[in-house]
């Protein structure tokens, strides 16, 4: 069963943007009544107990940390600096969020306490939220062959005499580009606000600045220009392909067609793949020339031999990654076409009986063919994050016992 990971939008002018509000709800906390140990709400309990006394929780705090990951035959990382070594993250009374992880931690938010001293009494329970801000620099949730980039939530617990207890919870973020430098319009800016509903009026901005992210995603994407492509070889023209659009977001389908009618040189077959393409910049590649990762997320084949006309509708998964670059990575969208062209004749008319009869068409056993390529690149931008999140239809709870 697939995972469920919220999706986080971050496209703020400010550091980045709060998880949503399913994100923001932490484990609650109960005390049983049998006196046994704290656990998550909905975990089972163990059988009764004799002692009734009150449970007593040091602390519990909350981070969000980005996990970087390389492949070591693809990606060269210059050494890591030991001197910085913090002798602390092996102790384990220090809340260390990426404590046990493999890669680097590359962005982390500051941690924030949840509680100190917390006192539960038999049946007692206690609530928290979390709300923070993602940095605007930081790259988008990313599962590629070469790198990786995880975003997790972290929270960690201590019980009184105990060790820190850790929970990890992976969430999804979609980058936008664009809102870095938007203004509010002035008369927003002066508008007279008030100090008591500081939290409402957080809220609303966040609320607005997600309406111009999705107004900017429509607009970018809603924009529609007939594209034309001829296809020819090296002995005449194939056809041409016609699009109305490259920019998309994902969720969205990619639809051309084909038009066979006006091309000298008959086509027999065409594939269309829909591709990533994942290059490490060149300062980082492990050689020289390395060449670079595809990956296909859908593709459409057909046999066009006597097609005039044909289409194809390629889907942009929702748990894709929209395109991106960073100092190591860069991964772009394209529509990678592969033709099969013949020089020949194409067929041949038996007639069998006399002229009245139906005309039966055979083809040719044996057939010169030709093949080539063709790379048309389109731009992939993130989609609304509740849209990205029906991705899983299973709801997603986490526990942890301390």
């Amino acid at each position: 069963m697939p995972e469920r990971r919220p999706s986080v939008a971050r496209a703020l002018p400010r550091a980045g943007r709060a998880l949503p509000e399913r994100s923001r709800a932490l484990p609650e906390l109960c005390r049983s009544r049998s006196g046994g140990p704290l656990r998550g709400r909905g975990e089972a309990r163990p059988g009764a107990a004799s002692s009734a006394e009150r449970e007593m929780l040091a602390w519990a705090s909350a981070q969000i940390h980005c996990q970087f990951h390389a492949s070591e035959n693809r990606v060269a990382l210059p050494p890591s600096d030991g001197s910085k070594h913090d002798v602390q993250a092996e102790n384990e009374t220090v809340f260390v969020p990426n404590r046990g992880e493999r890669g680097q931690c590359i962005l982390s938010t500051p941690p924030k306490i949840l509680f100190c001293d917390l006192r539960l009494d038999p049946g007692e329970s206690k609530s928290y939220s979390y709300c923070e801000t993602l940095p605007i620099d930081g790259p988008p949730s990313f599962r590629g062959q070469s790198v990786k980039y995880v975003y997790k939530l972290t929270i960690g617990c201590q019980r009184v005499n105990s060790p820190i207890k850790l929970l990890r919870v992976p969430f999804r973020v979609l980058v936008l580009h664009g809102l870095k430098d938007y203004q509010f319009p002035q008369d927003e800016a002066v508008a007279p606000s008030n100090p008591f509903l500081e939290e409402e009026e957080g809220l609303k901005k966040d609320s607005r600045l997600a309406d111009l992210a999705t107004e900017l995603l429509m607009v970018a994407t809603s924009r529609r220009s007939l594209h034309l492509y001829n296809i020819s070889n090296t002995r005449g023209k194939v056809g041409t392909f016609c699009i109305f659009k490259t920019v998309y977001k994902i969720g969205e389908d990619v639809i051309g067609t084909f038009n066979f009618s006006e091309g000298d040189i008959p086509c027999l077959q065409f594939s269309v793949s829909l591709q990533t393409e994942e290059s490490i910049q060149e300062e980082f590649q492990r050689r020289r020339g390395q060449p670079v990762s595809f990956s296909t997320h859908a593709r459409h084949q057909e046999a066009c031999l006597h097609t005039a006309q044909s289409s194809f509708s390629l889907p942009i998964p929702l748990s894709s990654t929209p395109g991106f670059t960073t100092n190591i990575v860069s991964l772009k969208w394209r529509l990678h076409f592969e033709f099969v062209t013949s020089g020949e004749s194409a067929g041949t008319c038996l007639v069998r009986g006399s002229q009245s009869e139906a005309v039966t068409w055979t083809g040719v056993e044996q057939m010169e063919v030709d093949t080539f390529s063709w790379d048309l690149p389109i731009k992939v931008l993130p989609t609304n994050p509740i849209l990205a999140s029906y991705v899983s239809q299973f709801s997603n709870t986490n526990s942890i016992t301390i």
